[in-house]
């Protein structure tokens, strides 16, 4: 079931990414007193009162080529409006109201979602006075908070899932193997689905950007249903908007807390950058089942070694995602196309594959005999018994004398050992270590 979403918007300084590491308990983006200092991620999970909804820190969104503050902000309010179901509009009150709070209001008022107005750097007494003038956003109550403090954040987490849609199910049973394709624009998604679909479903340029939502279609193939999630592109033409690249994060979010199978595209005309690692990652944190699909391969000059050093880059580019198969093929020409969902299918299948208790017992015992955990500080880490608790993604509990003697690189290990045994290709693993009194 995809989660709420909640935006945090803002001009610039006001304390958005501060904020967005109070809401999600880590420090996951760049937090440094001056503006445009953001640099890195824009999103995270949140649970309050029993309520798990995604974060999206919009000071993470960058204009290339623009210095324009207010165009930048104006932007960002408007991708907020179109991927939130709630938003939390900052402001700083030691700043008062500024033009750009008025354009910023202007947008969200018009906008209908519900929107909860929050302002930060109230650091004291005196300073909470200084949120009355903001009554004239136009907003209702103000909400006073300090990001560097903490004060007023539980105030804020309880406007905000006060606030929160009711999401339901998806409406599709459970044989259904949905399928969400995510990359940065310009990789070929929508290409893709309509190759898979052989009809034109979706908009298709040669532009960056030109799908205009993110559509559901269901087909059947070989006697097994799918639901392919296309997230391709931006909302809006022009040229702000092609160049905001992590703006894809906040649609392929909610397509891959949906998908049982995440489709990563790769470019292979243009090859590997950093936002492919970026998008991937979110895939991997989910723990959903992924495999990488390697689009436009017939644009590529070849050799007969030219995909093995082009796997291998993957293999070196994304250490966290060993697992995942990959798949060459070009949507226009649709050759290997036929590849594809077989091997969709399988990691489907892996992603939900549960082993017996006593099978995975003597696996973790044939580890321990052949490599027996080191020794810290005089004391050895003793595993008693492992047993799965879990699918989508398959997850493992580990009964030991003591959690804190499970070092990462023995847990990798064991990883590798159980891999071995059951494959569990294209799925990510999770391992928990408990202690055995734990067990009740």
């Amino acid at each position: 079931m995809a989660r709420p979403v909640v935006a945090i918007v803002g001009r610039p300084n006001v304390g958005k990414s501060t904020i967005f590491n109070r809401l999600i308990g880590d420090r996951l983006a760049i937090v440094e007193d001056k503006p445009g200092i953001t640099r890195d991620r824009i999103y995270g999970n949140a649970e309050w009162n029993g309520k798990v909804f995604s974060v999206i820190d919009t000071g993470g969104i960058e204009i290339d080529g623009d210095d324009m503050i207010l165009k930048s902000i104006r932007m960002q309010a408007e991708l907020a409006i179109e991927e939130a179901d709630v938003i939390v509009f900052m402001c700083d009150a030691k700043s008062g109201v500024t033009h750009s709070d008025e354009e910023v209001a202007q947008i969200l008022f018009r906008s209908g979602k519900p929107v909860i107005l929050a302002i930060n750097k109230v650091d004291n007494m005196k300073r909470a006075d200084d949120i009355y003038e903001f009554y004239s956003l136009g907003f209702g109550d103000p909400i006073g908070i300090s990001g560097s403090h903490g004060t007023g954040v539980g105030d804020l987490l309880d406007a905000v899932v006060e606030s929160l849609p009711e999401l339901t199910d998806d409406e599709y049973d459970e044989d259904v193997i949905r399928v969400a394709l995510i990359g940065r624009p310009n990789v070929g998604k929508s290409s893709l689905v309509n190759a898979i679909l052989g009809e034109e479903r979706v908009i298709v340029s040669d532009v960056a950007g030109t799908t205009r939502d993110a559509i559901d279609t269901p087909f059947e193939k070989d006697g097994q249903r799918y639901v392919l999630i296309d997230t391709a592109g931006m909302r809006k033409r022009g040229k702000v908007y092609e160049n905001t690249e992590k703006y894809s994060v906040m649609r392929a979010m909610r397509a891959i807390e949906r998908a049982d199978v995440v489709l990563v595209l790769i470019n292979g005309e243009e090859g590997i950058i950093e936002q492919d690692k970026h998008i991937a990652g979110y895939a991997y944190e989910a723990g959903k089942a992924s495999l990488f699909v390697v689009n436009k391969w017939d644009m590529v000059e070849k050799d007969d070694k030219t995909m093995q050093q082009f796997q291998n880059k993957i293999r070196d580019h994304f250490l966290f995602m060993t697992y995942a198969p990959i798949v060459f093929l070009s949507a226009l020409t649709k050759q290997r196309l036929q590849k594809l969902l077989p091997v969709v299918k399988h990691v489907a299948e892996q992603h939900t594959l549960r082993i017996q208790t006593h099978l995975l017992n003597d696996v973790v015992s044939d580890a321990v005999a052949i490599n027996p955990p080191p020794t810290d500080k005089g004391r050895r880490l003793r595993i008693n018994y492992a047993t799965q608790v879990a699918v989508k993604p398959p997850t493992m509990v580990v009964f030991v004398n003591d959690p804190e003697l499970m070092h990462f690189s023995y847990e990798r290990y064991l990883e590798n050992k159980i891999r071995a045994a059951f494959n569990f290709e294209g799925t990510p693993i999770r391992i928990f270590t408990r202690r055995k009194s734990d067990e009740s």
